[in-house]
């Protein structure tokens, strides 16, 4: 239309200047405006018949299952399948109670009749018990089948267990009483659906209650969380999803129970320092393992999961310790028949180090862009890189060794011959992802390796976050065996293979079982965009304290001024599938178990603990790699998957705990499917 505006005022123009007589002018005038309002009627119909045409062609191109008439139902089906699946018969019974609680929250004033669901929770009882085993998230029919083929051997309980979750899988509650957190007294605030509901409706107080004091790193005022306890703090995650559950319910089956069975849970938010020092969890753990003895007159088992690995490489030295557990340099030979590390983080993962620096990982970037969309909306990225950065027990899962171990600019142990790029550069940059403008000037990022990586990071955390990170953890790799024996009595050594030995328990068994055969994050893409002027941390003056007993001095590096930090973030505009790695939404993928990287899981085990720098006390370390073959109709992959989390309902791994538990554990020799001990042989060692 603004054409044909230009067109009248040109044509007024025109007919202005032009000299008639004025009968003419008159009559030219009215032919001439005739003639404009036909042009503007012609060209108006002519818009109107294109508009048309480009509706009905997006009509044309858009597909069925993108059109309203797919998506409603289709929304309207799956909400019924997963009240099929998650919800169960006895929930009914606490709807009224849900929405009374909610209704207080929002201060909405309204009667709601009491109203009797007992006949829907028959009917729903009823109409559950037909769906198929294999259909429920919660059992797919391999239902303690594990530990029926141990007692059919004649294979009974031997040793004590006790097993040991990894990060996010202990339920966490509230013990808080102040007003504004009392509704929520003793309700779950981690794991469960009240967490989802709370998470929904009431993010703010959420956030609030989870996220931990940043100076102490632990509890804010006002707010309590404790890890919940006993064997179903970590069974399930929440109704219909299962963690721990299929493995108790095989050791069930040969005679185990609560008297030779315990589940230790705990608090990950916190640094191992906070946990004995808030929770006195290693010393109740001590206490447990030393009553099993007592009571039983046997050694005990653990099998511990992920990070849960890590937590006990940091109790085997703080319980030798005379400072802290005082058991001697020969509890754990005293105390420990064998120890099982199920996908152990050992040497850290690299999704941690993303999500300290932008609050992303693969998980979040292979979002479609609806749920991105809704994502960044509704939990933004500063929130969660704010949320991480308090929790100081994700922090162990920093990587460990830098260049020597995860490769520098021009090599990896774990690279792929012909590779395009090196998995040595953790973190690399293709170009700003933003247009800078002439007052945004900086000069450009260089590609960089695990440690340039993890400087890098730090810079760009609050100065309350580094002193966490100094006070509690370590990263490097020790060579010198003295060093080693005295880094027995540094805490923040523990967590680290590379800088303790392991203990000197000769007869003591060690098992690292982990799945392979999963893409797994390994390195990063990233991307640049203007200088980020948002102040969204807490800051404190730097402190000098280098250590949690403030024996020695460490000066921390101030966080960058808002003037020289430039937001940063994965790329998740490129991929590329044909290249060696393979590029995903800004993420390269190596080996793994879909969470942890080969190197992490095995290097160790197959190396590291071979050679009498790291392990003087010559402990056989069995190695079994676990194939990922899940099975595709199948809910969570049936009995032959081997992700991270899966892995805990394998039948691979359930018979090989039952093996060791009940006295069998002669039989778990090593068995490799991936190239681990290549990879391991390429790590700089010495």
């Amino acid at each position: 239309m603004s054409t044909l505006s230009q067109r009248i005022r040109t044509r007024s123009a025109n007919h202005s200047e032009a000299a008639k007589p004025p009968f003419e002018n008159e009559v030219g005038k009215e032919q001439d405006q005739a003639q404009v309002v036909h042009d503007m009627q012609l060209e108006a119909t002519q818009q109107a018949k294109l508009f048309d045409a480009q509706i009905h062609k997006l009509k044309k191109e858009r597909r069925f299952f993108a059109k309203a008439r797919f998506l409603f139902p289709l929304g309207i089906l799956l909400g019924i399948l997963l009240g099929f699946i998650l919800i169960q018969p006895s929930d009914f019974q606490d709807i009224h109670s849900n929405l009374l609680l909610l209704m207080e929250e929002y201060d909405i004033s309204l009667r709601i009749p009491d109203i009797d669901l007992s006949r829907v929770e028959l009917e729903w009882r009823r109409f559950r018990n037909n769906i198929p085993e294999v259909w429920k998230l919660n059992n797919d029919g391999r239902e303690f089948k594990a530990g029926e083929a141990m007692k059919a051997r004649g294979l009974t309980a031997h040793y004590p267990i006790v097993l040991v979750p990894g990060i996010v899988s202990t339920g966490l509650e509230s013990w808080s009483t102040s007003p504004e957190y009392r509704p929520f007294f003793r309700e779950k605030l981690w794991g469960g659906f009240n967490m989802v509901s709370q998470v929904i409706f009431n993010r703010e107080k959420w956030i609030s209650a989870m996220m931990l004091d940043p100076v102490t790193g632990l509890d804010p005022p006002g707010v309590k969380i404790r890890a919940v306890e006993g064997v179903g703090a970590a069974s399930s995650f929440m109704t219909g999803y299962w963690l721990w559950s299929k493995i108790v319910e095989n050791l069930a089956v040969v005679n185990y129970d609560t008297n030779n069975l315990h589940l230790a849970p705990y608090d990950w938010r916190l640094s191992m320092w906070n946990l004995e020092e808030r929770d006195g969890y290693f010393s109740k753990l001590k206490a447990t393992i030393e009553g099993f003895k007592k009571r039983q007159g046997k050694k005990t088992i653990i099998a511990a999961h992920s990070m849960g690995s890590t937590v006990m490489l940091y109790f085997f030295k703080w319980v030798e310790s005379p400072e802290h557990g005082g058991g001697g340099s020969h509890w754990v030979e005293n105390h420990i028949e064998s120890y099982i590390s199920i996908a152990g983080t050992h040497l850290g993962v690299a999704k941690a180090m993303a999500a300290f620096l932008s609050g992303e990982m693969k998980d979040t970037v292979q979002m479609n862009p609806a749920g991105a969309y809704v994502l960044e909306r509704f939990f933004s990225r500063k929130e969660r890189q704010k949320l991480f950065c308090s929790w100081a027990g994700s922090a162990s899962m920093w990587i460990k060794g830098g260049a020597d171990v995860w490769g520098d600019a021009s090599w990896a142990p774990d690279d792929d011959p012909g590779s395009s790029h090196t998995h040595g550069e953790l973190i690399a940059f293709r170009q700003a992802a933003v247009p800078l403008s002439a007052h945004d000037i900086t000069r450009p990022t260089r590609n960089m390796t695990a440690d340039d990586a993890s400087t890098w990071i730090l810079e760009r955390t609050p100065s309350t976050f580094q002193k966490m990170i100094w006070t509690n953890y370590s990263f490097g790799i020790e060579r010198n065996e003295q060093v080693l024996k005295k880094n027995a009595l540094d805490p923040r050594k523990w967590s680290n293979p590379l800088e303790v030995q392991l203990p000197n328990a000769p007869s003591m068994k060690m098992i690292c079982v982990y799945g392979h055969g999963k893409e797994t994050e390994r390195s990063y893409w990233y991307a640049h965009g203007p200088h980020d002027h948002e102040e969204s941390f807490v800051e404190v003056e730097p402190s000098t304290c280098a250590e949690p007993t403030d024996k020695c001095k460490h000066t921390l590096r101030p966080p960058l001024d808002s003037s020289f930090s430039r937001a940063s973030w994965i790329d998740a505009d490129y991929t590329q599938e044909t290249t060696t790695p393979k590029v995903r939404n800004g993420v390269k993928m190596g080996e793994g178990d879909g969470t942890v990287s080969l190197l992490s899981l095995g290097a160790m085990c197959v190396e590291g603990w071979k050679r009498p720098r790291w392990n003087p006390g010559g402990i056989k370390v069995t190695t079994v790699e676990l194939p990922h073959q899940p099975a595709p109709n199948i809910p969570r992959g049936g009995a032959n998957t081997s992700d991270h989390v899966d892995i805990l309902g394998s039948t691979g791994l359930n018979e090989l705990i039952l093996k060791v538990a009940t006295g069998v554990g002669h039989e778990v020799e090593d068995h490799f499917v991936s190239r681990i001990r290549e990879f391991a042989q390429r790590v700089r060692w010495d």
